[in-house]
């Protein structure tokens, strides 16, 4: 009986191999086709996130315009107390308001003082300011404050003689 056995066991083997191998092929085929596309989608997040930082660098880069429509300029209506709102908003002093603007203190403190109001570009500035928030201020400040520094750079004087002196008062 010992042969009988062994030949029967011997075939259930054979036969659940074969059942394992109709379903472990198909799988095994599926398997190797999803590690392609995993890759391949591996490759392009890759990609994307050099383009995304890389558009981070530029955005970084950029210079935030102050600039508004036309129709918001007409639109807008400025008080003393909303220029020193607006400031105070942004976290900014008068003479750091000046420097966005492109105009002097004094021009600022006429402003909210109410002895003047902005006209123009610098009445459009100011309505771009509105759109902005304090990291956006703070970020335009440091370049406007690096273009401020270029600009001062003055020529040392010389001593004055008492000829030049004479010179200078005719």
């Amino acid at each position: 009986m010992g042969k009988v056995e062994g030949i029967i066991k011997s075939e259930i083997l054979r036969l659940a191999k074969r059942e394992i191998r109709k379903i472990s092929v198909p799988l095994g085929r599926d398997v190797r086709s999803l590690k392609s596309v995993v890759s391949q989608i591996r490759k392009t997040v890759m990609a994307l996130e050099r383009f995304a930082t890389q558009q981070q660098k530029e955005l970084s880069k950029r210079k935030v315009p102050l600039e508004a429509t036309s129709e918001e300029i007409k639109i807008s209506r400025f008080s003393p107390r909303l220029i020193r709102s607006l400031r105070k908003r942004l976290g900014v002093t008068q003479r750091e308001l000046a420097i966005l603007c492109g105009v002097t203190v004094g021009a600022i403190h006429q402003w909210e003082s109410g002895m003047f109001k902005p006209r123009g570009e610098k009445k459009g500035m100011i309505v771009a300011l509105r759109k902005l928030g304090r990291r956006e201020v703070r970020n335009l400040l440091e370049e406007r404050k690096g273009e401020v520094v270029e600009k001062k750079v003055r020529k040392p004087r010389g001593k004055r003689t008492k000829k030049t002196k004479k010179a200078s008062r005719k």
